[in-house]
């Protein structure tokens, strides 16, 4: 076997283009970035001789070497929660408008994973960074490793206010689906939810029971759940199909999917149907919430709308260094649907 090296072929550089052309490097440069600045006949040679030789920019070296960059990072905690999709589809609208990229990198509920795809972003020198964090001690951190560009929380707020942020008013989301359940004439409810040392799932609880409270009728028994998925809302709903029928006549669930798991355990279960037996609400408005024989009821913290303000929020930053920080509070609404209205609830 030979060990002769075989170098992979070198790449065309600029000045590679620029002989082909007849041209000098800056006028390769000036067709590149500033094409208003070359005759007509020139910028066509110059892009013939880009095409013939296949010439690739590379914008990471020039953002480097500039010290400025035309793209910014978002991390996602989860993209297979439909909820950060649609952050991200709201963030890269308004990058378009300013003719920013969005570079996605997915945590995968990893924290590991969120604090190397952090470092990941500083060394590729975006020019900002949006993060829809898990809810860790690194987003509770008044210095996140992002330090040295401007960053944009989206979905938590700086315990510190030392970072910008996008948050909705979760306390409001809880109540809103009590006064829901309450108006429908439910009063044995359920709190399910977990684990409490999510910000967002205690907060939604909170806000749940201090609705609770203000009616003299009404009970709330808070059941923590250690996740937020489907498979936790089967457990639940599990427990809940052994006990006796008629101990809650509602559900406030932490998420959608932990309603549609609660859903399909009491599906079936004499007693416990939903919802003339028992009406569950979720949370979130995932996509997976409308679907289904038993639509959920759901609050949507209107996902695009969060996106589009964080982005606004870090092009600001961006532009204007000395930007204080700030958190915009978004609030949510309630979308009624099957799961608590039942056959008087016709989709739109």
């Amino acid at each position: 076997m030979s060990n002769v090296r075989r170098d992979a072929p070198r790449q065309p550089s600029m000045a590679d283009v620029a002989a082909r052309a007849g041209v000098a490097i800056g006028t390769v440069s000036n067709t590149l970035n500033r094409p208003d600045k070359v005759r007509e006949p020139t910028r066509q040679r110059v892009l013939a001789a880009i095409a013939e030789l296949g010439f690739v920019r590379n914008d990471a070296a020039r953002s480097l070497a500039a010290g400025t960059s035309h793209a910014v990072g978002l991390v996602l905690a989860d993209m297979s929660n439909s909820f950060f999709v649609d952050i991200a589809r709201g963030a890269e609208a308004v990058m378009r408008e300013s003719d920013m990229d969005v570079l996605i990198v997915n945590s995968d509920v990893d924290p590991d994973r969120e604090l190397h795809n952090l470092t990941l972003l500083e060394r590729t020198r975006v020019a900002g960074v949006l993060l829809a964090p898990l809810d860790t001690p690194l987003a509770r951190a008044e210095l996140l490793p992002t330090r040295a560009m401007p960053t944009v929380l989206v979905n938590y707020e700086s315990p510190t206010g030392a970072v910008s942020g996008v948050v909705v008013n979760e306390r409001h989301g809880g109540a809103l689906t009590v006064d829901h359940l309450v108006g429908l004439g439910r009063r044995r409810l359920l709190f399910a939810g977990g684990p409490l040392f999510l910000t967002a799932v205690r907060e939604r609880r909170d806000g749940a029971l201090s609705a609770a409270a203000s009616y003299p009728d009404v009970t709330m028994t808070t059941r923590e759940t250690s996740g937020l998925t489907v498979a936790h809302g089967r457990e639940l709903g599990r427990e809940l199909a052994a006990s006796a029928p008629g101990t809650f006549d509602g559900i406030v669930a932490a998420s959608d999917l932990l309603a549609i798991g609660i859903m399909q355990s009491l599906r079936d279960v004499p007693g416990f149907s939903v919802p003339d037996d028992i009406a569950i609400t979720g949370y979130d408005d995932n996509h997976f919430a409308s679907e289904g024989d038993i639509p959920v009821t759901t609050v949507s913290q209107h996902g695009e709308a969060m996106g589009r303000a964080a982005a606004e929020l870090l092009l600001r930053h961006i532009s204007d260094p000395h930007t204080r920080p700030s958190t915009i509070v978004l609030e949510p609404d309630l979308i009624p649907r099957r799961s608590t209205l039942g056959a008087d609830w016709h989709a739109e």
